[in-house]
């Protein structure tokens, strides 16, 4: 069992920045997949970026890349998504995502823990 944490939500102006944080309880943490999504009010829960099990291949939505960066410490048990250059378009809840056995990483079905998520409110 793992569970998810996430911290680094809040406030800010279009164009400012954010770091997300999640961190996992449990063990294995470097074997799974980590991947990061988003759900807007009224909206469905979007993709936003993932990462591989070594941290080494990250894979982003279009729209984020340039923009958005995911990376990995397994030390720490611990992901974290560095967002720049915010719009208010980016303004949701932000959730961080597990899987041991993940084949496309914009699928959120393939996850199998998830946090609670982060509020993330860019103001124009």
């Amino acid at each position: 069992q793992v569970q998810l944490v996430e911290s680094g939500g809040g406030l800010v102006q279009a164009g400012g920045s954010l770091r997300l944080s999640c961190t996992a309880s449990g063990r294995y943490f470097s074997t799974y997949t980590l991947g990061w999504f988003r759900q807007a009010p009224g909206k469905e829960r979007e993709f936003v970026v993932a990462i591989s099990r070594s941290g080494l291949t990250p894979y982003y939505a279009d729209s984020m890349k340039g923009r958005f960066t995911i990376s990995r410490d397994n030390a720490k048990n611990t992901v974290y998504l560095q967002m720049n250059s915010l719009k208010p378009e980016d303004t949701a809840v932000y959730y961080c995502a597990a899987g041991s056995s993940v084949r496309r990483v914009i699928n959120s079905d393939e996850y199998d823990y998830w946090g609670q998520g982060t509020q993330v409110t860019v103001s124009s």
